[in-house]
C-alpha cells in the first residue's frame, strides 16, 4: 500500500515540483495553506509524512507545526520544513517545535525523494519497536493484573470487566467538551491499559482478608484498605526504574485514588470533589458497578437497574455527578459487557 504525503506550500511551482517528484512512489496530497492541511485531516487518514512550507501567509509553518504537536491525533505524523532560510535561529525554533528535518527551496527532485525516502524507513522502525516495546508493557500490565485478581478468588473477571467500564466512559467523555482539558492530551491506550493495574496493591494483602467469606471486621477492612497505599509504593518502586512516566502516573492515580468519595469521606486520603484526580473518580463508578453486579460470597448479584440505581443515588456523595451523567448516558453498554 502506498504511503500518503502531504505537500503544504502557497507558491503552485514548488506543489508541481514535489508531486512530480514523488507521485511514482507516493501517494501526494498537494495543498496550497495550512488551512486546507488541518481542514484535510480532518477528513481522512494522516499521511505517513508532511512537507510543510514555513512562510506562508495566514498561517505559516511555525504554527502549523505548534497546532499539529498540540494535537493527540497528529502529534506522531513526522514534519519536513520546506524553506528557502537557513540561519540557525529558523532551525533551532523548528527543532524544538518538532521538525524532523529540513529541505531548502528550492530543491532537487532526486533530494527530495532520497530525503523522504530515508526519514520513512527511520520512521518505520522506530514505530515497529515502539510496537514492540508497547506489546510487551501490555503483556507484563495482563500477567501482573492476573496475579493479583487470581489471588483474589472472589472477583473474577474484574479487571477486565473494569477495563471495558473505563473505556466505555472515557469514549463517551471524549464527545463532551467539558472534559476536553482532562483528556485531549492524553494517550488514550495507556491510560486505558493503566486502569488494569487499579488493585495491584491487593498483592500484599493477606489470603485471609481477601478471601474471607463473610464481612470483613472494621479491623480487616482497614488492613484492606491499605491496597491503595501498597499499589502506590509497588508503581513508585517502577517508577524510580523506567520512564514510562505517563502509563505509569496514570496507573498510580487510578490505584491510590478509585476509593476516594466525591465528599471527602474516602480514603485513603480523604480528598474530596475536583481534588481526587480524573482517574480516580472514573474507576470509582466502574469499580463500584462491577461489585454491585458480581456475585460474592457475602451476597447475590445486583442487576443492573439495581445497580444503575444505586450509583446514580451516590451522585454527588460518592461520585463525581458530572461523570455520573456521562455513565447514565453509556449505561446501555455496561449492562451489555454484564450480559457479555
Amino acid at each position: 500500500m502506498q504511503k500518503t504525503i502531504f505537500v503544504v506550500d502557497d507558491n503552485d511551482i514548488n506543489l508541481s515540483v514535489a508531486e512530480e517528484a514523488l507521485e511514482a512512489h507516493y501517494r501526494v496530497m498537494t495543498l496550497p495553506s495550512a488551512a486546507k492541511m488541518f481542514a484535510l485531516l480532518d477528513k481522512v487518514a494522516p499521511p505517513s509524512l508532511i512537507l510543510l512550507d514555513i512562510e506562508m501567509p495566514e498561517m505559516d509553518g511555525f504554527e502549523a507545526l505548534r497546532r499539529l504537536k498540540n494535537n493527540s491525533l497528529h502529534a506522531g505524523i513526522p514534519v519536513i520544513f520546506l524553506t528557502s532560510m537557513t540561519d540557525a535561529e529558523v532551525e533551532a525554533r523548528g527543532f524544538q517545535l518538532g521538525v524532523i528535518d529540513f529541505i531548502t527551496k528550492p530543491f532537487s527532485a532526486p533530494v527530495l525523494l532520497n530525503r523522504i525516502k530515508t526519514h520513512l524507513e527511520i520512521d518505520s522502525i522506530i514505530r515497529e519497536r515502539t510496537a514492540q516495546l508497547e506489546n510487551l508493557k501490555n503483556g507484563i500490565v495482563f500477567v501482573l493484573a492476573d496475579m493479583v485478581e487470581n489471588r483474589d478468588h472472589g472477583t473474577g473477571g474484574h479487571v477486565e470487566r473494569t477495563t471495558m467500564y473505563i473505556e466505555i466512559l472515557i469514549r463517551a467523555m471524549m464527545q463532551d467538551s467539558k472534559y476536553a482539558d482532562d483528556i485531549l492530551f492524553m494517550d488514550l491506550e495507556s491510560l486505558i491499559s493503566s486502569a488494569r493495574l487499579h488493585d495491584v496493591g491487593k498483592i500484599s494483602i493477606s489470603d485471609l482478608i481477601l478471601n474471607k467469606p463473610g464481612k470483613l471486621t472494621n479491623e480487616e477492612f482497614e488492613k484492606m484498605k491499605h491496597h491503595t497505599l501498597e499499589g502506590e509504593r509497588i508503581i513508585d518502586q517502577i517508577v524510580s526504574r523506567t520512564d514510562n512516566v505517563e502509563f505509569l502516573r496514570n496507573a498510580r492515580l487510578f490505584t491510590n485514588s478509585h476509593h476516594e468519595r466525591w465528599d471527602g469521606e474516602g480514603y485513603p486520603y480523604g480528598l474530596k470533589g475536583e481534588a481526587i484526580p480524573m482517574q480516580g473518580r472514573i474507576m470509582a463508578i466502574a469499580d463500584v458497578y462491577d461489585a454491585l453486579i458480581s456475585e460474592r460470597p457475602y451476597k447475590k448479584p445486583f442487576t443492573h437497574e439495581e445497580a444503575r440505581d444505586i450509583i446514580k443515588t451516590g451522585s454527588g456523595s460518592q461520585f463525581d455527578p458530572s461523570l455520573v451523567d456521562v455513565f447514565l448516558s453509556v449505561e446501555d453498554n455496561f449492562s451489555q459487557i454484564d450480559k457479555g
